[in-house]
């Protein structure tokens, strides 16, 4: 049986690089390209199944490769490797790859996580959450774009067959990365799949997100999350995006100028009343021009005159149609300003403006590495708050080991250069409630075997399997010992010794309350 479904599998493997080589032959990308291409699918291949593992909740491994494939049919007309150094790669300056969507072209040094990073950022749209959402349109869609590239990369980036191990430094924003591997735990690699690859704005993905999140972990939890959410993703666009910093310098002068004429009631009509005016003035003139041949003809003249050659226009049926776009337009925004007149619409008109103000707040913040890396941790002590609730609700052998391997997969995760999330001090109490909760719910569904009737000592040794990179936890046993005063324990993967970690404070502790003997190697997943 299991020959043949090793079988099988050679030949998905044999199928999968079959139909990329088909695609590559249509493209005009010179051999290296190819080659590099060809091997990326091929170490995809060789770690998919421990990466599927180690992460549980990812899409299939035919799903992943089956998008990955088609991207570079329809996406990539031109993939340029350069070597470093090389003339060719002063085009990229600093940076070490180039995407182009418009021209779908790609230019990357022969590092191929960076090529595979490439191709998942040119098959995603820019926005993928409707402009209704002031500056989080823009904010929010790049995070998660950006999370779900370096998300794509992962598969190739720390898992080789055989191991899984994670270099930071190799990881292109850890901030981004951790945020999408909450929100992925959270509501699902399904669900953020099909958001982030979401060519239309059919659905509101942004409000089902907080619909979905408020069914699983309730009303308080969805708007702590969202805030948050809110919150670090316009601040990490702005440590990222200069550009992006004086645009909301501008904007925050102007809403703040409409916030100060909006306390006026009076002062506030005269001046929408003053607007209507000016455009209703400017409507006639319009027209008037559009129905007079000779007026028309000046008007042609005068604009041309200031215009750039590329941007003449070239005839006066051109020019009156555009001057009654322009005066469509204006009668648009006397519709809008009357629209103010009316009580209702400008209280909505209001609370738009205060929840601009709110967010364009945020470009004062005075250390912005301190408060990003604040309000991550904020963030995390929301979704162990949010996971306590998975916890509780789980029921099931199948689905209570899952949520183990998901929250191993969790505690590496690196919150910055130095630290996992597992390593960090301002959060230790609450990942150790989540993971005694794993712990006594594992008890209770008999996914872990009982070591210990002290249930201190008994915590001390199982949540070692929170920190273990072994792949296979379900493989792990371990071997209980005791030098003079100290605790000790050995984690195996099978036969292979992984490490020897002490059990602290435990010295009271006698070898009675232990239900298993010293010396002895036992599997702890029944």
């Amino acid at each position: 049986m299991q020959k043949k479904e090793n079988f099988l599998d050679k030949i998905v493997i044999k199928n999968y690089n079959n139909e990329l080589e088909e695609v590559l032959e249509k493209k005009n990308f010179d051999e290296n390209t190819k080659s590099l291409l060809l091997s990326i699918l091929y170490k995809i291949e060789t770690a998919y199944k421990d990466y599927e593992k180690v992460k549980q909740n990812v899409e299939s491994k035919d799903e992943f490769i089956e998008s990955l494939i088609r991207i570079i049919k329809d996406e990539c007309d031109d993939i340029k490797i350069v070597k470093m150094h090389s003339e060719e790669s002063k085009i990229l300056g600093n940076k070490t790859f180039l995407v182009e969507k418009k021209s779908k072209r790609i230019i990357c040094y022969p590092i191929e996580r960076k090529l595979l990073y490439c191709i998942s950022k040119i098959g995603k749209k820019e926005k993928i959450i409707k402009e209704d959402y002031y500056l989080l349109n823009k904010t929010l869609s790049e995070l998660l774009n950006v999370g779900h590239s370096i998300n794509t990369v992962e598969v190739m980036r720390d898992f080789n067959g055989y191991s899984w191990t994670t270099l930071p430094r190799e990881i292109e924003s850890i901030s981004h990365n951790l945020i999408y591997q909450n929100l992925r735990i959270l509501v699902g690699h399904n669900f953020l799949n099909n958001w982030i690859k979401n060519k239309e704005f059919i659905i509101d993905y942004f409000e089902s997100f907080k619909n979905q999140l408020d069914e699983i972990y309730g009303e308080e939890l969805e708007k702590e999350l969202i805030e948050l959410l809110n919150k670090i993703s316009i601040l990490i666009s702005l440590k990222f995006n200069v550009k992006l910093k004086d645009d909301m310098l501008k904007s925050k002068s102007e809403i703040e100028e409409k916030m100060n004429l909006i306390k006026d009631n009076k002062n506030f009509v005269e001046k929408v009343t003053a607007e209507k005016r000016k455009l209703t003035e400017e409507i006639k003139i319009l027209d008037e021009t559009i129905n007079n041949k000779a007026l028309l003809q000046n008007e042609y003249k005068k604009r041309n005159e200031k215009l750039p050659l590329q941007e003449k226009i070239f005839s006066l049926r051109i020019l009156s149609k555009l001057m009654e776009e322009e005066r469509e337009e204006r009668l648009k925004k006397i519709e809008e300003l009357n629209e103010l007149l009316n009580p209702q619409k400008y209280m909505e008109y209001r609370k738009k403006l205060e929840e601009k103000e709110a967010c364009l707040r945020l470009v004062d913040t005075k250390n912005l590495e301190d408060e990003i890396e604040n309000l991550l941790k904020l963030l995390q002590t929301a979704f162990l708050k949010c996971y306590k609730t998975k916890i509780k609700k789980v029921d099931t052998k199948q689905d209570l080991i899952k949520l183990i391997y998901e929250f191993r997969y969790y505690c590496l995760l690196p919150f910055n250069i130095d630290k996992n999330v597992l390593e960090l001090e301002d959060i230790r109490e609450e990942i150790e409630g989540v993971q005694k909760d794993l712990i006594d719910k594992a008890h209770e569904i008999k996914v872990l075997d009982i070591i210990s009737k002290d249930k201190e000592f008994e915590y001390q040794i199982l949540k070692e399997i929170f920190k273990v990179r072994v792949i296979d936890l379900e493989n792990i046993s371990i071997k209980i010992t005791k030098e003079k005063d100290k605790f000790f324990i050995q984690i195996f993967d099978e036969e292979i010794f992984e490490e020897k970690i002490e059990i602290s404070n435990m010295v009271n502790l006698d070898k009675k309350d232990l239900e298993i003997k010293f010396g002895k190697k036992i599997k702890i997943f029944t």
